[in-house]
């Protein structure tokens, strides 16, 4: 599919990511993979809680921990697509199975009400309706968003959604900030030049 259709131009603006994992240290993961695109230029406005996830379409694999972040990107979906898979590969992902076992998934959710369909980047996600896993965190921090396909919210959404796969909010938290050790002095660290 090469065709594009945009509703939208220029800068993306708001935009809802959602990041999954289930392989490793998936709380490191997820935290290093939002580390990652903050320090290229992805700043969070929000994040939901971190959910505890049953696979969904192959079974045999570990559970999920996934979140969504509401994030301003002043460049278009295509360059953040780019960083997401970077993000992914820096974490060691794979893509060996579809909908297989990974150590980091980043996916760009919806940006504003833009509608696009480009080879390998579809906005709003083509699946975002039917993935529970997604829509309770996204839910959790914008319930009023309108979908700008289905027209709809992201609350009705949900409430509609046939998936039945287990969800469940963590009560850990991820870090928007790198913690800085006490007596951490970056002159320091550099030596003497």
């Amino acid at each position: 599919m090469t065709a594009s259709t945009q509703r939208s131009s220029g800068p993306s603006g708001t935009v809802f990511l959602g990041l999954g994992t289930n392989l490793g240290d998936r709380f490191g993961h997820l935290q290093e993979g939002l580390f990652f695109l903050g320090d290229r230029g992805v700043r969070p406005v929000r994040v939901s809680s971190l959910y505890d996830t049953d696979p969904v379409g192959l079974q045999d694999q570990g559970n999920f921990l996934n979140f969504v972040l509401e994030v301003k990107w002043p460049g278009e979906p295509r360059d953040l697509l780019v960083l997401g898979q970077e993000a992914e590969r820096a974490a060691g992902r794979i893509r060996e199975v579809p909908g297989g076992p990974r150590t980091l998934d980043v996916d760009i959710l919806l940006c504003g009400d833009r509608i696009s369909r480009e080879t390998l980047l579809e906005i709003p996600h083509p699946r975002l309706h039917l993935r529970r896993f997604v829509l309770a965190p996204l839910c959790e921090i914008a319930p009023e968003v309108i979908h700008p396909v289905l027209g709809k919210t992201i609350s009705d959404l949900l409430a509609a959604c046939p998936d039945d796969s287990g969800v469940r909010p963590l009560p850990d938290r991820l870090s928007l900030e790198r913690e800085v050790p006490p007596g951490y002095n970056p002159a320091a660290s550099r030596g003497n030049r």
